[in-house]
């Protein structure tokens, strides 16, 4: 049977969807990076709960939580996928998405590990990343489900965020904690490393100077934009080539000084931010319907 004019318009309208993206703050802007080099013709819409940030120090439950209240303002922009941007949500709170959110949900962590199981060549990877994110054991799960034989070594690097959020991206002292933490893992003999928070892309070009080629680094970054690529083809939601893609950015509380120092690093176009409420949001009360169309309060404001 022929498809109608109708639904073709139906069709073509749900693939110019705007990607939605989350992170716990503005560190989750280098998966938007990654995605507007991969997809040029998506629009992005990206928030950063900059209210509540840093989610490594809350409870599972909280987390949880906070990332459905987060989801839920996604659809309120029709979001055709929700990216979790965030290692800590990714690792905590992904399943309670998954089974919530009526659109396909993509975190950080499987990505990156299928990407270091591919570029392994002892079979020993090493992980760094938030407390939160270490403790929780995610990346080891993901490895081993992919290979029993693989052997991690983990390790947080709990300073490594504010030198960043600092903008102290290549500096002596940044030098000197980078291989405070790394030293102990390149003894242990690792031949990969996954950059277990998005905020670590940002330090990709240092760690790959001072470690040389003989460790393969591992963008959580890359591969999670690489893994949304491989979706949209596999759904069909790929936007149309004649799109010109877009970035929107909102957050729940107005940026410090590192949405200026990822804009700059990630030469990103952030344009005006918006300011987003959230305290009527949340799975727990209603799932939002994704064809409503009455998004939440907003404000804007100039970065």
């Amino acid at each position: 049977m022929p498809t109608s004019n109708a639904s073709q318009q139906v069709d073509l309208s749900s693939k110019s969807k705007p990607i939605g993206v989350f992170d716990s703050g503005i560190g989750g802007l280098t998966v938007v990076a990654a995605l507007r080099k991969v997809l040029p013709n998506e629009s992005i819409f990206y928030l950063g709960d900059t209210a509540r940030v840093p989610y490594g120090g809350k409870s599972a439950a909280t987390v949880q939580r906070y990332s459905l209240e987060i989801a839920s303002l996604l659809l309120d922009e029709h979001a055709k996928t929700v990216v979790v941007a965030c290692n800590t949500a990714s690792a905590l709170a992904l399943p309670q998405l998954s089974e919530s959110v009526p659109v396909t949900v993509t975190g950080v962590i499987l990505p990156g590990a299928q990407a270091a199981i591919a570029a392994t060549r002892t079979g020993h990877i090493g992980v760094i990343g938030t407390r939160a994110t270490i403790k929780s054991g995610a990346y080891e799960r993901a490895l081993n489900s992919l290979d029993s034989k693989i052997k991690v070594t983990a390790r947080a690097c709990p300073l490594l965020v504010p030198l960043i959020e600092e903008g102290w991206l290549e500096h002596p002292i940044s030098d000197q904690i980078i291989m405070q933490y790394l030293g102990p893992l390149i003894g242990e003999g690792i031949d990969t490393l996954v950059l277990g928070c998005t905020h670590y892309p940002l330090l990709r070009p240092a760690m790959a100077r001072l470690l040389g080629d003989k460790i393969t680094l591992v963008d959580s970054a890359q591969n999670c934009a690489n893994a949304v690529r491989d979706l949209l083809i596999r759904e069909e939601l790929r936007a149309p080539e004649s799109d010109a893609g877009s970035l929107q950015v909102a957050l729940t509380d107005r940026p410090d000084n590192f949405l200026r120092v990822a804009r700059e690093a990630l030469q990103l176009e952030v344009g005006e931010i918006q300011l987003r409420e959230i305290s009527s949001h949340a799975f727990a009360r209603e799932t939002p319907n994704p064809n409503d169309q009455s998004p939440g309060k907003s404000k804007t404001f100039n970065s």
